[in-house]
Parts: C-alpha cells; sequence; structure tokens
C-alpha cells in the first residue's frame, strides 16, 4: 500500500487545494479535473465528489481503502447507501449551502405568479400593454406548507415570514422547529394539507417520499392549491401532477426538478398555462465552491482527529 490519497473529484481553486493539502500533509491529493496521475486506485481513501466510473470501482473492490465520501449536494440518492453501509463508508453531503438560494427561489417563483409578472413577460414579448390578462393575489397572509424542515426549510419559513407568510411544516415526527407555526408528521400530511393555500416540497428521496405526491395527495390539497417542487423530481407522480393541474386541482405548480431530466421535449408540461419550469437551477449558489471546502475542511479535521464526522454525516439507514 502506497500514501493515502484524497481525491479531488470536483475542481477546486488551487488555494482550496492548498488548504486541504496543508490541513492532510500525511496524505497524497490528487486533483482529478487537472491531472490525470498514475495511481492506484485502492489507496483512494477520502473522495471530494463522486466519479461515477471509479466510484462504483472502490465500492466494489475488497481491497479499497475508500472510508469517507464528500458529496457536492444535499441529496445523496443516486449512491448507492447499502453499500456504504456494508463497507462502513462515511458519507457527508453539502446540506445548508443552497439554503439562501433555494428559499429566494421558492420566493421568486411564487411572486412571479402571484403578482402577474409571469404573464406580464409574456406581453412584454408580444408587445402588448394590457392588464386584461393579468391575475393577481396577495402572497402575505397565504398558509405555506413546507414539506420538510431541514436547513432549507427552516431558511425558507424564515424569509416567508418577513412576507407575511404562514408557514408550517411537514417532518418526520411532527416536531416542533425554529420558524413554523406549527410542524405535523408525514403520517397526518394528507390529513391538514387541505388548510394550505401553497404546498412546497424540499424532501429527499428515499422509499418513503418516491411519488408522495399522487392522485390521492393531490385530491386531498384544496382546490386551486399552489404547488412547488425544488426537492426532488422522483417524489412526484408526472402523471398525476399533471392530471391536477388540468382538472384545476392545483392552480398553478413551480417546478424545478422532474421524474425524468432534462424535461423530455414531448412533455404536456411544457405549453401548460398555469405552469413554471426551470431547468434545476434553485440551488445554484454564488461561492459554491468555497462553501463547500468549509463544511469539507471542518469534517477533515475531525476525520483525521478521530475518525469521525463534525457536519452533516448522512445517516446512511435514513438516506439523508
Amino acid at each position: 500500500m502506497g500514501q493515502p490519497i484524497i481525491y479531488l473529484y470536483e475542481q477546486l481553486k488551487e488555494e482550496h487545494v492548498e488548504t486541504i493539502r496543508q490541513n492532510a500533509s500525511d496524505y497524497t491529493i490528487i486533483d482529478a479535473k487537472r491531472e490525470s496521475p498514475q495511481l492506484v486506485e485502492d489507496d483512494i481513501e477520502i473522495m471530494l465528489g463522486w466519479d461515477n466510473e471509479l466510484g462504483p470501482r472502490l465500492l466494489a473492490s475488497e481491497t479499497s481503502r475508500l472510508k469517507w465520501v464528500q458529496s457536492i449536494s444535499a441529496g445523496v440518492d443516486s449512491y448507492d447507501l447499502n453499500r456504504f453501509a456494508e463497507k462502513n463508508i462515511l458519507l457527508s453531503n453539502a446540506s445548508g449551502i443552497h439554503s439562501v438560494s433555494i428559499s429566494e427561489h421558492v420566493l421568486g417563483v411564487l411572486l412571479a405568479e402571484f403578482r402577474g409578472i409571469r404573464t406580464s413577460i409574456g406581453n412584454q414579448a408580444k408587445k402588448s400593454w394590457t392588464r386584461q390578462n393579468i391575475s393577481y393575489k396577495q402572497l402575505s397572509t397565504q398558509k405555506m406548507l413546507i414539506v420538510g424542515t431541514g436547513h432549507i426549510g427552516q431558511q425558507l419559513a424564515a424569509f416567508a415570514q418577513g412576507l407575511g407568510i404562514q408557514t408550517y411544516g411537514i417532518n418526520t415526527s411532527g416536531h416542533v422547529t425554529n420558524g413554523f407555526i406549527e410542524c405535523y408528521s408525514h403520517k397526518n400530511m394528507s390529513r391538514i394539507i387541505n388548510e394550505m393555500d401553497i404546498v412546497v416540497n424540499i424532501l429527499p428521496l428515499t422509499d418513503e417520499t418516491y411519488h408522495l405526491y399522487n392522485e390521492q395527495m393531490f385530491l386531498a390539497m384544496k382546490r386551486g392549491t399552489v404547488f412547488v417542487n425544488v426537492g426532488r423530481g422522483p417524489s412526484v407522480n408526472t402523471k398525476d401532477l399533471i392530471h391536477a393541474l388540468v382538472t384545476e386541482q392545483l392552480s398553478f405548480a413551480a417546478l424545478d426538478v422532474f421524474e425524468e431530466e432534462p424535461l423530455p421535449e414531448n412533455s404536456s408540461l411544457w405549453t401548460m398555462e398555469n405552469v413554471l419550469i426551470t431547468p434545476h437551477i434553485s440551488g445554484l449558489t454564488p461561492d459554491f465552491k468555497a462553501k463547500l471546502l468549509s463544511i469539507f475542511v471542518q469534517n477533515l479535521k475531525h476525520y483525521l482527529k478521530d475518525g469521525t464526522l463534525a457536519k452533516n454525516a448522512v445517516a446512511l439507514n435514513q438516506g439523508y
């Protein structure tokens, strides 16, 4: 065995690489996006980012030294979590980095709809000065159900309350969380969802959240509910979503994620007047890599000290 390797699959600035090098002098640092060195794959102990070709080989190897992977995203549903658990490999995510960006995105798409901005953009393209097709509602005083009360949900609740929106939350147990008037458990979601004007999905994808939003859930909502999805596409049954929009059970949907990405050109969602599509951009964050480095270095120091992680450790049996 050679010197253990920290494999950087996410390209960082040279000063960021140097910061890692200073904190891990006993490791070889491989910057995969800048160099193609000869290396013994099994010597990789830590990986920043996930190489879809190399990663599965390490998981399959009986001699791999891989002990910890730092994901660059909050969601980790693309990882083989069972294999991680079998091999006792630590996994940490980037939860918290995207909180402000996603919260601003949610409020942006809601304001675009509630204040007639979305329609005005279409009118501008036609050089049409008209108010006749502009609909408007007051966003303030609306009841918003935020499904997922983690970092992002709490940030969204704080921003939304600043606009006078009433915020309610859904989490696993219904435990009280800062920023929410009241929280409910997943199992009670369908019972209270008909009291809400806006439903925002921020859940990770797990076996329990796959197709959570199906015909039954949409019918449980108040007629005319506004639906926003910035969580995971497969949490929504697309066929049932389209039916809910066609029948106006949902008055409007702002969709940033989809079951199939890119969204197929033949999807009827593209041409629906009560749908706003964005191409999975809600999490785009200025200075993302510097914020990611902060999480990684905190975890690196802890890992080198006692083999544990300081921040954002994923519970492999729960999927988040």
